[in-house]
């Protein structure tokens, strides 16, 4: 009896670990699509995600979701940019205003830029963006981030009722680096498994 007890935990001890690794397999594999996949089409506003900035700059991820958001403001896919991101450990200065100061000192007029600074997660982002974009009557949003973070991204946005196009920054070095790449995109299997799982059971 207790030999047949052991051989039946071990089947399903290995069903599990087999069913996991299926299901992170498979989501692994979207992370990615959803990384090679650009769906730049007109909007009511861009929305930037915020990443660290050094003592006012932005960092080189910063810098390269910015510059993205630039250009396609340029191409007129939307009048309004929103930058996102709080204070973090500098409380000089948030990621937000550095967004807004960067976008505004390479041309585009800051009345056509909206600073969302209150957010730390990206859940918490993704949230009080939901917010201004329902306050502002706009329901379609082009998401910029580096790739490996749109397909949570995107997720969170459905459930927050915003459309969201997302277009991946392409000079990111994170996706540039293999191995950064490899990282930050097993950590998106893990973020949108627990997403999901509090969805679930809240």
């Amino acid at each position: 009896m207790k030999r047949r007890l052991l051989k039946l935990t071990a089947v399903l001890v290995l069903a599990i670990v087999l069913v996991t690794g299926i299901y992170g397999g498979v989501l692994y594999s979207r992370i990615r699509a959803g990384a090679a996949t650009d769906e730049a089409r007109q909007a009511d506003a861009i929305i930037v995600l915020g990443a660290a900035q050094y003592n006012g700059k932005p960092s080189p991820v910063l810098e390269a979701r910015l510059d993205h958001a630039f250009d396609l403001f340029e191409l007129g896919y939307a009048n309004v940019i929103i930058t996102t991101g709080g204070f973090g450990p500098d409380p000089n200065f948030s990621e937000a205003h550095v967004g807004a100061r960067y976008l505004s000192e390479r041309g585009i007029d800051p009345s056509q830029i909206i600073t969302e600074q209150g957010s730390g997660t990206t859940y918490d982002t993704v949230q009080a963006s939901a917010r201004l974009m329902h306050s502002n009557g706009w329901k379609k949003a082009l998401v910029v981030s580096d790739g490996f973070h749109l397909y949570r991204v995107k997720q969170i946005f459905a459930d927050s009722r915003v459309d969201a196009l997302t277009s991946p920054a392409p000079a990111s070095p994170i996706e540039v680096s293999r191995s950064s790449r490899l990282w930050y995109s097993l950590r998106e299997v893990l973020l949108l498994s627990a997403y999901r799982l509090v969805r679930l059971v809240g």
